[in-house]
């Protein structure tokens, strides 16, 4: 990184001073824009406060080359049987969150590992410091028990210039005893549980050991001293049906996005995804509207107001392209849809914690399955149809009559899309 910041610095220095001024005045603009939109969402947000139920999806069950594969898309089944797991613990308990609420919910949570603790099972926890910012001090603190990693909020370096340093830890992976686990995109909190509509996997068998490898490799690298080091075993079996690719900034590892180009280059039949947060870089967006061109059925469902205002206006920035190359935009509706899969071609899948944005594609700690097999590759496009049922499609022609203030603050906004 030495070479990339001599170079930036150069340029620097042989840019003008003015040109160095009106850049830094737009960015500060653009900056100032994205903060007034955010803060009229919230109070728009918070005066016509409604609360949808998300559909109660049952669990479905698939079995992957000797992994039982069970896909939840309501928090409820989730939770119960990550709490199930958890009570069931009896030799040691690894716990990644990116979000843990202090609500009801997430004390259930911390109640039940607490227990596991105190019970002999060795328990391990890393969550992300700078997401539970809002969190209360004291449901943080935790018996000396429960071995806890706080992922700091504040790391050294230049977070525009060194991409290692600008990424949270966004994994949210639970391993028992080397036998379940779970990875996807579900959070712990009450907001979760009824009112997100999200998609999470419990493995049971073989591929656990690509959640727990992936687990151990993170905290074995980032502990402190007072934190143990954890067995790493190696793999007992040399699958190819369930493999975690795993993004690591401090390694400058991104291999999520290349599974992504991998199966959307093979896919000659439909790929179908479903994002929080839409905003594919210009490999991503070229290997879709290839896709399309070549008569594959192209369709991402979003949501139609996210919790990132401002990730939306620049998602949208996108849409001409994407809407003209042929590629179908569903928007979710009246429900914040936050999970992150994928399917192709009904016989490829992922679930995992990453969106389709540079945050995750090059900055977080992310953790995503890929899955090879037809059943659950089936299970997860009876999903995307479900889904569909909640959204409705965005044409071009509806697009193109938006007003000029939108496409002018589209524009303006777009610029912000490395920082997303």
């Amino acid at each position: 990184m030495a070479d990339t910041g001599d170079t930036l610095a150069t340029r620097l220095r042989r840019t003008p001073r003015w040109a160095l001024r009106a850049g830094l005045a737009t960015f500060a603009a653009q900056v100032g824009l994205a903060a007034t939109i955010t803060a009229v969402d919230k109070i728009r947000k918070q005066r016509t406060a409604e609360v949808h139920a998300v559909p109660r999806g049952d669990p479905r069950e698939a079995d992957v080359g000797g992994t039982a594969v069970t896909t939840y898309t309501y928090g409820e089944h989730l939770f119960e049987a990550m709490l199930d797991a958890i009570e069931g613990a009896q030799e040691y308990l690894y716990l990644a969150t990116f979000i843990w609420k202090g609500d009801a919910v997430g004390q259930r949570f911390k109640d039940a590992i607490i227990a596991a603790a105190e019970r002999g099972v060795t328990v391990c926890v890393v969550y992300d410091g700078f997401a539970n910012l809002v969190v209360p001090r004291e449901f943080k603190r935790f018996p000396d028990s429960v071995h806890v990693m706080r992922f700091p909020v504040v790391r050294g370096g230049i977070p525009i210039v060194d991409v290692r340093r600008q990424g949270r830890d966004h994994r949210k992976i639970l391993v028992v005893d080397g036998k379940v686990g779970f990875v996807g995109g579900y959070n712990i909190g009450a907001l979760y549980a009824t009112q997100w509509r999200d998609t999470h996997v419990r493995l049971s068998g073989e591929g656990v050991w690509e959640l727990q490898n992936s687990f151990v490799d993170f905290w074995n690298r980032h502990r402190t001293q007072r934190l143990p080091v954890l067995p790493d075993t190696g793999s007992p079996t040399w699958g190819w049906q369930v493999i975690a690719a795993r993004n690591e900034p401090s390694r400058l590892l991104f291999p999520v996005r290349r599974i992504y180009l991998d199966a959307i280059d093979r896919a000659s039949k439909r790929i179908w995804i479903t994002q929080a947060y839409f905003i594919p870089d210009v490999e991503i967006l070229d290997a879709l509207l290839t896709a399309a061109a070549r008569g594959v059925d192209v369709r991402v469902i979003m949501p139609e107001a996210s919790n990132h205002v401002v990730a939306d206006w620049v998602a949208r920035s996108y849409f001409t392209r994407l809407l003209a190359g042929g590629v179908r935009i569903f928007l979710y509706e009246n429900v914040m849809v936050h999970a992150k899969t994928a399917t192709v071609d009904g016989e490829w899948g992922t679930v995992g914690t990453a969106n389709i944005d540079r945050l995750s594609l090059f900055g977080n700690y992310e953790v995503n399955l890929e899955i090879r097999g037809r059943e659950h590759a089936r299970q997860l496009e009876e999903i995307f149809a479900a889904d569909l049922a909640n959204c409705r499609e965005l044409t071009l022609a509806e697009w193109e009559e938006r007003g000029l203030l939108v496409r002018a603050t589209e524009r303006f906004l777009a610029p912000l899309k490395p920082l997303l």
